[in-house]
């Protein structure tokens, strides 16, 4: 595999953990157990999580930044990394939580910013 690929699979899944360990405990506040840990503790269980996000997030930068031998600049490693992530973000969110439901205005949204990738990689 080349480093776009492995890439944007790390950010894929360093932005699966990313959206559990910021929004995840929302849904687990449903748990009696969860939902009577004190505040610290919330942030903590967030804190594990999100150590597997970086864990992710830091070689896929590497890899894929253009400095280090990768094919991306950082510029257009951030636009990756932002798609992917409300990408993730959408589908968590509509298949974990069943609190949002996907509008036509947020199609309109993913189209603009596949313009906006469009852009950025554009010579």
């Amino acid at each position: 595999m080349n480093s776009s690929i492995y890439t944007v699979l790390l950010l894929i899944a360093s932005n699966i953990f990313m959206t559990f360990a910021w929004y995840g405990h929302l849904r687990l506040n449903e748990f009696t157990w969860f939902r009577s840990l004190p505040l610290i503790g919330i942030i903590l269980f967030s804190w594990a999580i999100a150590f597997f996000e970086y864990c992710c997030q830091v070689p896929a930068n590497r890899i894929g930044y253009k400095g280090n031998g990768g094919p991306f600049t950082l510029i257009q490693l951030k636009i990756i990394q932002e798609i992917v992530s409300l990408s993730v973000f959408v589908i968590i969110t509509t298949l974990v939580f069943r609190t949002e439901t996907f509008r036509w205005n947020h199609i309109l949204a993913f189209i603009l910013m596949a313009c906006a990738v469009y852009l950025v990689f554009k010579k």
